[in-house]
């Protein structure tokens, strides 16, 4: 997820049968011109010239643009990290209206967030060390079926792309979520007592959010909303100045509420 000067997405539109995500929650491999133009709320044309001039990821088969899922997913996961607050909330309206009928309703991050799923402070002091020690946390829910595949999937991602932010935060996540070893989505957030080299050019990292999604959708939602979320004024200053795990996750719940 990047990170940087906040500017306002493009703001999507719904997203049909065809393009993302299928009717039975199954996700197609790719994207052509015309599903990605309507989940990006840009006309076929405008896709077409953007994928010309290489500022999208994709690749042509036969003369026609295909653009994988995986990438494009990871592209919006870009997009994500630079909208500003009103972007965010678009984003978030447009991935609710598309869910299926019974999973409309507001993501709740306190409720992923269940309180043996937070630790203060979080004891690990390298990179890998900290994404076992979260992995070992969701674990603790019994939500978590297998922390040994979930670790290497998040070390995997953050090989390819780290998600250390600027404010010395990290949104871990696997690349793809994970349905087969999870109960259901949940979330960890661990504090170390001192910053952390966790990526390439990055600050120092002390506040370490883990993501477990179980569907794409979802994983996108969550990302977008817990981005609401540290745009809220002095929010990482207190979490950095709260005594424990519970006052954390109160602050975490108050913060939402107020969103």
């Amino acid at each position: 997820m990047a990170t940087g000067r906040k500017r306002r997405l493009d703001k999507p539109t719904e997203i049909g049968q065809d393009a993302a995500f299928s009717g039975s929650g199954m996700p197609y491999s790719y994207f052509t011109v015309e599903t990605l133009a309507a989940f990006l709320h840009l006309t076929p044309q405008q896709v077409s010239r953007l994928a010309d001039r290489g500022k999208l990821p994709g690749r042509k088969v036969a003369g026609q643009w295909r653009f994988s899922r995986p990438e494009i997913h990871r592209w919006f996961e870009e997009r994500i990290g630079l909208a500003d607050e009103e972007g965010l909330v678009e984003v978030e309206g447009v991935l609710r209206r598309n869910a299926p009928a019974d999973q409309k309703q507001d993501i709740s991050l306190a409720e992923m967030l269940t309180g043996e799923a937070v630790a203060v402070p979080l004891l690990a002091q390298t990179r890998n060390s900290v994404i076992n020690a979260m992995v070992e946390l969701a674990a603790l829910t019994g939500i978590l079926w297998d922390p040994r595949a979930m670790a290497e999937a998040v070390k995997a991602r953050e090989d390819m792309h780290p998600t250390a932010l600027e404010g010395g935060v990290a949104l871990m996540h696997p690349r793809r979520p994970m349905p087969k070893i999870l109960s259901q989505p949940i979330m960890a957030l661990g504090r170390t007592n001192h910053g952390i080299p966790f990526g390439p050019g990055a600050p120092l990292t002390d506040i370490f959010f883990l993501i477990c999604s179980t569907d794409d959708r979802g994983h996108l939602r969550v990302l977008a909303r817990l981005s609401r979320l540290l745009n809220v004024p002095d929010l990482l200053a207190q979490l950095r100045a709260a005594p424990d795990a519970a006052a954390v996750r109160r602050l975490i719940v108050e913060a939402e509420e107020g969103l």
